[in-house]
């Protein structure tokens, strides 16, 4: 009994010890500045070479054009991002070429610490700490992408977006906006809180305005029809390897069915495949997209005039949804989409942690698959691996199911209302705030 009672009481200590680093400012400060030490120490060597990682060759590429060549994507020719990503991928090269890789990770350092700032209200606001340490952990895991990729900005925002969207709505609507420039995914958490949100227009008339700002002067830069021409230029794109309804043509590649392969699209630096039946999931998957848009947001209407009082739970879970789905429904799956979700993910868990543990626990799971497929395992997974493809099979079955938890919180809510609002309202136990 004395030894089973201390263990008890050093299990009781280290339990109690756990919380109190996770709650503490000073650790979660500490952890920040770490955990972005340890990036730069692992990019340090690229950057003394003046080199550049992942996709900043790219941008860097276009920044150069822009600046000594006076060629600007989105302005002079079409290009494949909106016009608003040319301020993050032309801001790095201000001092050049060389330091570009180090003034992005100076940028995105910042932008990281702002949003947990935000997120964490300086660190007062300690019941959204969980959230803190957990966006931390997702930046860790997908530092493959988060430390080189456009999302290392659009989600900082929508972070910030979401702490802000009830209590300063039409600067949320400015940054969501903004970041949907960057990169179109933000523009589902527009769409959720424009449902929704009690401050709907307020949303949606700051939206507007942006766009048309931002339209504007591309227009009057001389873009001409060039704004738009991030809405068409993958149209011609393939079935990329790693998108969720490429799973059925990567078995056949594998098992080596007549006409089905993994290859090189050279034009668009990716990788495809191809197989019997795949021209019709190829022309139709911007259609089921659609589909799927048009369906949540008809649940979220329906849900929101059941319920008008969850309009925060709703916002939230609508945005998840409708981000999902565009991850599941598109033909091209790349890894840094993981960090369209995370995001929605984080303001969840800040809003109400029990409600937000399942979600966040899939998020982990299929940030922790997304970087075993790429970088680790990408090579095997293009040579037809098994094992690889295994990985990255279970990876989409859960972004599926996180799809489906986040289609179901929707209709639970709309489900439940009228019979929580038969209730008596005077009652002897008192219902739990959510």
């Amino acid at each position: 009994m004395g030894m089973n009672s201390s263990a008890l009481a050093a299990r009781g200590s280290r339990r109690t010890t756990l919380r109190g680093v996770l709650g503490s400012r000073r650790a979660l400060i500490t952890t920040f500045i770490a955990l972005h030490a340890v990036f730069l120490i692992a990019l340090a060597p690229v950057m003394v070479a003046g080199a550049a990682l992942g996709d900043l060759p790219l941008y860097r590429h276009w920044a150069l054009e822009a600046l000594q060549g006076n060629s600007w994507a989105g302005i002079d020719r079409p290009w494949v991002y909106p016009i608003g990503a040319l301020v993050p991928v032309v801001l790095p090269a201000i001092l050049g070429a060389a330091p570009y890789q180090f003034v992005w990770f100076l940028l995105l350092t910042a932008a990281n610490g702002v949003s947990l700032w935000i997120l964490t209200d300086g660190g007062r606001r300690r019941s959204a700490y969980p959230a803190a340490w957990w966006w931390m952990a997702i930046l860790l895991i997908l530092s493959p992408v988060a430390l080189l990729r456009l999302e290392a900005f659009t989600s900082p925002l929508v972070i910030v977006a979401l702490v802000l969207i009830s209590a300063r709505p039409a600067l949320a609507s400015v940054l969501l906006t903004f970041a949907a420039w960057i990169k179109v995914w933000p523009a589902a958490v527009i769409l959720s809180a424009v449902i929704v949100s009690t401050r709907r227009r307020v949303i949606a008339i700051t939206a507007a305005v942006v766009s048309v700002g931002i339209v504007g002067a591309a227009l009057l830069a001389g873009s001409g029809s060039h704004v738009l021409s991030f809405l068409t230029e993958q149209d011609s794109r393939g079935l990329q390897l790693e998108s969720p309804l490429s799973t059925p043509w990567l078995w056949m590649a594998i098992q080596h069915v007549p006409g089905a392969e993994i290859y090189q699209n050279w034009a668009l630096e990716t990788r495809e495949v191809a197989g019997p039946g795949d021209t019709w999931m190829i022309e139709n998957a911007s259609v089921l997209m659609v589909i799927a848009v048009v369906v949540i947001a008809g649940l979220l209407i329906w849900a929101h005039a059941q319920a008008p009082t969850r309009s925060a739970h709703l916002l939230l879970v609508g945005a998840l949804a409708l981000t999902t789905a565009f991850v599941v429904f598109n033909k091209v799956g790349s890894p840094q989409y993981m960090l369209w979700l995370a995001p929605i993910v984080v303001g969840g868990l800040a809003n109400g942690w029990r409600t937000w543990r399942l979600p966040a626990t899939l998020m982990a799971i299929i940030a922790v698959a997304t970087t075993v497929v790429f970088p680790l395992f990408y090579m095997p997974l293009i040579a037809g691996d098994p094992a690889a493809a295994t990985v990255l099979g279970i990876r989409n079955l859960l972004l599926v199911v996180l799809l489906g938890w986040a289609v179901w919180e929707i209709v639970r809510v709309a489900v439940t209302a009228p019979a929580l609002a038969a209730r008596p309202t005077t009652r002897s136990i008192p219902l739990p705030v959510e």
